[in-house]
């Protein structure tokens, strides 16, 4: 029971850490292809230190609203869902997504990430690198082949810049909070000095 009681510490020190240490400094292709009914691999890389982190992969133009496909499960073994598998290589620091029977209908926008707190790391979620995956027809003309063509063919990825993120979370997080602690505290002052006045006096 002993040794059981202190895995479960081990694990809740693990999950503790990654929610707070994991960061968007994740790097990856900005775009692969691959050919219908064939296969294609994109490897994402993180920094030291994010080994024992879930990585996803996770498609939708929008990182806000994708839908997760594929998620380890903090080791390196490979897990599979449907088509699609992950794995994750601690030594290396990168985790490996294949895309194998590929459909034409798989082209999309993807991300590549690492499991953390979504709600006060979300300016540091926006970081995460998306990937356009576009998938050829078997027999490709000249101009499905071309580069241009498949870095064009993905959907447009909404982009907000940084600084902006991070000016408004300050405003949320500590302006409005400053400025309703002022004006409580103009509030408070002023309370006193009204009722201390009392009704005007009557003229003689």
């Amino acid at each position: 029971l002993a040794a059981d009681r202190g895995s479960g510490g081990d694990h809740r020190k693990l999950l503790l850490f990654c929610v707070n240490v994991c960061s968007s400094a994740v790097s990856g292709p900005r775009a692969v292809s691959g050919v219908e009914q064939g296969s294609l691999t994109v490897r994402c890389r993180y920094d030291n230190g994010w080994e024992r982190c879930l990585k996803w992969w996770c498609r939708g133009a929008a990182w806000s609203s994708c839908r997760f496909v594929v998620k380890t499960t903090g080791s390196e073994k490979e897990v599979k869902k449907g088509r699609v598998s992950i794995k994750d290589n601690w030594k290396d620091r990168s985790f490996t997504v294949t895309m194998e029977k590929l459909r034409l209908d798989d082209s999309d926008t993807y991300w590549c990430g690492i499991e953390r707190m979504a709600v006060f790391l979300a300016v540091a979620s926006r970081g995460f690198p998306f990937v356009c995956v576009c998938v050829l027809s078997s027999s490709p003309s000249d101009e499905d082949t071309s580069p241009f063509l498949q870095l064009t063919s993905c959907p447009r990825v909404p982009h907000r810049p940084l600084l902006g993120s991070i000016h408004f979370l300050l405003l949320v997080f500590l302006k409005v909070p400053l400025l309703l602690g002022m004006l409580g505290a103009v509030l408070w002052v002023n309370r006193p000095l009204r009722s201390s006045g009392g009704k005007p006096q009557e003229n003689q």
